[in-house]
C-alpha cells in the first residue's frame, strides 16, 4: 500500500496504534477502579473525572493549537506521551476517589494538547489527496480495532490478574509512542495567518460558525456524545448492578460497542469513495437516534438482558463509526492548507463540548435518577442533533464538487487555495 511505503506515517501510525491501545486499557480499568472505589455509585465518579477530561480538552486544545507553531512539534509530542505515561503509573496507587479526579486532570490536559498537534501533523506528511484519505481512515481503523481488542485484552487479562495492572500497559505504550515520534522526522508548523493567540484559537471556532457544512458537523458531535456517553459511562454499572456480570464481562460489553465500530470502519473507506460525506454522516446519526432509543425502551420496560445490550451497543458502535470517520474529510474540504491545525483543534474542542454537555448526564443523572430518565434525556439530545444537522447542513454541499466555505475566517498567504481538497 502506497501511504505505508511513507517511512514517517508509518511511524506516527506506530505511535498512534500503540499509545491507542494504552489508552483503551485505561478505560476498562478506570471504570473498574471507580466501581472499586464508590460501588453503585461508579457511573457519578466515572462521570465526573470524564467531565473533567472534557473542560480539559474544550480549554486547552484551542490553546495549544495556537502556540504549536511557536514550538517543535516532534519535542512537543514526546513530551506529553512522556507526562501520560507518568501519570497513568501514579492511578493504580490512588485510594481517594479525589485522587482520581486530580490525576485524570493533569492527564487530559497533556492528551488535550497532543490530540490536536498530532492531527495536523498528518497533512504536512501525506500530502497526496488520496493518500490521506486513506490515512484518515487507517486511522479509524486503528481506532475501532482498539475499541475491540482493548477490551477483550482487558477480559483476558482479567482472568489472570487485578485491573490495576492494566494501567501498567497504557503507561508502557506512551512511552513506546514517544520513541516512535522521536525517530519520525515531523516538520515545524506553517506560521499563522493569525499572530495573537486568541485569535488563533478563536479562528477555528469562527469558520465553524461560518461554514454551513461545519455547522452540521458540530450538530452531529452532540449526536456521537450522546449515544457514546451511554456506553461510556454506564457500561459498568448497567453489567454489574442490572446484568450481575463481572469485571471481565465489562470488558466484553464494550468489545460489543468495538464490533459495531469495527464493521463500519472496514467498509468506509470504499463507501466514501461513492457516497458524500454528507449522506453517510447523517445515515450514522439516524443510526445512534435508533440506538440510544433501542437503550431507553430496554431499560425502562425492564427487558435488560445480554444479548439485548450487546446488540444495541454494537448498533451504537457502528453509528459512531458512520460520522467520525468522514470527519476529518470534511474539515479538510473547508479551510485552507495554513488553516489545518486550527480547524482540527478546533473540531477536538466543540466534539469535546457536547461529551461536556453528557458526560453529566450519564454519570451525574444516571445515578440520581436512574438510567430510563437519563437515557431518555440523551435520546432526546441525540434526536435534536441529528434534526440540526439535517437543517444546517445543505444537501447541495457535498455531492461531489469542491466548495469553499462561507466567508472564511483564515486564507492562506496569497490567496493560495491549492489546499482546498475535494468535496466532503
Amino acid at each position: 500500500m502506497r501511504l505505508f511505503a511513507i517511512r514517517d506515517y508509518r511511524r506516527l501510525f506506530g505511535a498512534q496504534v500503540i499509545a491507542l491501545f494504552g489508552t483503551g486499557l485505561t478505560t476498562v480499568a478506570l471504570g473498574l477502579l471507580a466501581y472499586e472505589l464508590a460501588g453503585p455509585h461508579a457511573g457519578l465518579v466515572l462521570g465526573t473525572a470524564l467531565t473533567i477530561k472534557m473542560v480539559m480538552y474544550v480549554v486547552i486544545a484551542p490553546l495549544a493549537a495556537a502556540y504549536v507553531d511557536r514550538l517543535p512539534r516532534r519535542t512537543l509530542l514526546v513530551l506529553l506521551d512522556v507526562v501520560r505515561g507518568s501519570v497513568v503509573l501514579a492511578l493504580p496507587l490512588v485510594t481517594e476517589v479525589w485522587h482520581i479526579y486530580v490525576l485524570i486532570g493533569v492527564l487530559q490536559a497533556a492528551s488535550a494538547a497532543f490530540t490536536p498537534t498530532f492531527q495536523a501533523v498528518i497533512p504536512d506528511i501525506v500530502t497526496d489527496e488520496s493518500d490521506y484519505t486513506r490515512a484518515l481512515s487507517a486511522s479509524q481503523v486503528a481506532a475501532t480495532m482498539e475499541s475491540l481488542l482493548s477490551p477483550v485484552l482487558a477480559a483476558v487479562a482479567l482472568t489472570f490478574m487485578s485491573f490495576d495492572r492494566l494501567f501498567l500497559g497504557t503507561s508502557a505504550g506512551f512511552l513506546l509512542s514517544g520513541l516512535l515520534i522521536l525517530g519520525t522526522r515531523i516538520p515545524d508548523a506553517r506560521p499563522s495567518a493569525h499572530t495573537k493567540a486568541w485569535d488563533k484559537a478563536a479562528a477555528g471556532i469562527r469558520t465553524f460558525l461560518r461554514t454551513p457544512r461545519l455547522r452540521g458537523v458540530m450538530a452531529l458531535n452532540l449526536v456521537v456524545a450522546s449515544a457514546g456517553s451511554i456506553v461510556v459511562v454506564n457500561t459498568v454499572n448497567h453489567v454489574r448492578d442490572e446484568l450481575g456480570g463481572s469485571q471481565s464481562g465489562v470488558a466484553w460489553m464494550l468489545a460489543a460497542s468495538g464490533t459495531g465500530t469495527l464493521l463500519a470502519a472496514l467498509v468506509l473507506p470504499r463507501v466514501l469513495d461513492r457516497i458524500a460525506a454528507r449522506t453517510v454522516m447523517l445515515t450514522g446519526a439516524a443510526v445512534l437516534v435508533g440506538g440510544t432509543t433501542a437503550a431507553l425502551t430496554l431499560t425502562a420496560a425492564g427487558l435488560a438482558s445480554w444479548a439485548g445490550t450487546a446488540a444495541i451497543w454494537t448498533v451504537i458502535g457502528i453509528g459512531m463509526a458512520l460520522i467520525i470517520t468522514p470527519t476529518g474529510k470534511v474539515l479538510r474540504a473547508s479551510v485552507t492548507r495554513n488553516a489545518i491545525p486550527e480547524a482540527f483543534a478546533a473540531q477536538f474542542s466543540l466534539s469535546h463540548l457536547a461529551w461536556l454537555i453528557t458526560y453529566p448526564i450519564a454519570g451525574w443523572l444516571g445515578t440520581s435518577a436512574g438510567f430510563t430518565t437519563a437515557w431518555s434525556v440523551l435520546a432526546v439530545l441525540a434526536a435534536a442533533g441529528a434534526f440540526g444537522a439535517l437543517v444546517l447542513w445543505p444537501r447541495h454541499d457535498g455531492r461531489g464538487t469542491a466548495t469553499r466555505p462561507v466567508k472564511p475566517a483564515v486564507h492562506a498567504p496569497n490567496g493560495d487555495r491549492s489546499s482546498l481538497s475535494k468535496a466532503a
